[in-house]
């Protein structure tokens, strides 16, 4: 063997014998990384809440053009307000009968859990369907009877009738004005004699002739009434139904009339001298509110000019400028309560005081009014003779 093989196999074996000791010395078994640690679970997302489901009993159909209608939009506007944290609906053309009841156990058993009622004559059937449902909210337009779970809320429509009169004394020709009726009941009363009130208040020699059919919605009726009252000497009509029939029938008849509860122009805009109407946005948007954050509790609200939920709108050109200055100052004095509408000496149709010098009438008074007021003619149907 030459040196040179013998060199390359002991170098062969130094590396091997190397290899060798590099492998016991790294003998120990490579023990594995350590896992890493659990990354911490996230919060449960809270469950979202269910939203509040709210319902309403109409009396009338949504397209009515006033009463029905205006609640109908108080009802979009807590939709926009409050968007998914509420869901409504609403039934139209509940009778004020033993199917309003029926109605409204249908809705509780639907999950509502706050009713709108509105109309007065559903105030009976309101209250026993709160008694069995006291998990349920109750809010009931017009009436006068609450308990734990039923309040009761309305509009001051009489500040609105008030400020027609302004216009009607101003407008007539005949200086008799014309009343269709729905049911005389006091807020119905009160409203034929506030538009009274404000008619003399610039025109003391107006008469005003009320007809009354009987229900708040019936177009033919009012109709007829209307007819009535333009044949028996009427030049200027106001309503207290529910329809735009009178305001459409002053305008085939070439008189004057006003829209009730919601702006009525485009139903007779020859005859149209202005519209009392009523925005229930900023008490239904209170009453939705209150429940969603559990601060609703019973009562008695009656808002007007001053909470923004009654106005006159859409005065007509041809209204004189002192009948409108005269109606603005009575909207501001309204507004921040330095006008009173009924305040005395007042008397009735029959000579009777009913408010003394510079008394001014209170809630009380105005809820319980049974009479008409010097300058209405006829009586109250009920009233003894």
């Amino acid at each position: 063997m030459t040196d040179l093989n013998k060199r390359s196999l002991l170098q062969v074996a130094a590396l091997s014998a190397l290899a060798a000791a590099t492998l016991a010395g790294c003998g120990k078994k490579e023990e594995p990384a350590p896992a890493p640690a659990p990354a911490a679970a996230a919060p449960a997302a809270a469950p979202k809440a269910e939203p509040l489901k709210i319902a309403f009993a109409y009396v009338g159909p949504v397209g009515d053009g006033g009463w029905t209608f205006a609640h109908d939009n108080g009802r979009k506007a807590v939709e926009k307000e409050f968007g998914d944290k509420i869901v409504t609906t609403f039934v139209e053309k509940v009778p004020e009968s033993a199917d309003a009841e029926r109605v409204m156990r249908d809705m509780v058993g639907q999950g509502n859990k706050l009713i709108f009622g509105t109309t007065f004559g559903y105030m009976e059937p309101m209250l026993k369907v709160a008694a069995d449902s006291k998990d349920v909210k109750f809010e009931h337009a017009t009436g006068y009877k609450t308990a734990e779970n039923l309040r009761t809320y309305d509009s001051r429509t009489y500040e609105g009738a008030y400020m027609a009169g302004v216009i009607a004394g101003s407008m007539t020709k005949s200086n008799t004005l014309g009343v269709v009726g729905s049911v005389p009941i006091p807020e119905v009363i009160r409203n034929i004699n506030s538009f009274t009130l404000g008619a003399q208040s610039v025109n003391p020699q107006v008469k005003t002739r009320v007809v009354w059919v009987g229900e708040w919605f019936n177009p033919p009726k009012e109709t007829e009434a209307a007819t009535s009252l333009i044949n028996g000497g009427a030049d200027v009509l106001m309503q207290n139904t529910d329809s735009s029939a009178v305001l459409q029938t002053a305008e085939k008849m070439n008189k004057r009339a006003f829209g009730w509860d919601s702006d009525m122009t485009a139903y007779g805009p020859k005859a149209h001298l202005g519209s009392a109407v009523i925005n229930w946005a900023p008490y239904y948007t209170k009453a939705v509110r209150d429940a969603l954050e559990g601060k609703w509790s019973t009562g008695q609200s009656w808002w007007g000019v001053k909470e923004g939920a009654i106005d006159f709108v859409s005065v007509a050109a041809d209204v004189p400028d002192a009948a409108k200055k005269k109606l603005d100052e009575v909207k501001a004095g309204l507004k921040d309560g330095s006008f009173a509408i009924w305040k005395g000496p007042l008397a009735d149709n029959t000579g009777k005081e009913v408010l003394a010098k510079d008394a001014v009438a209170d809630d009380k008074f105005l809820g319980g009014v049974n009479f008409y007021v010097k300058g209405v003619e006829g009586k109250v149907p009920g009233e003894k003779k």
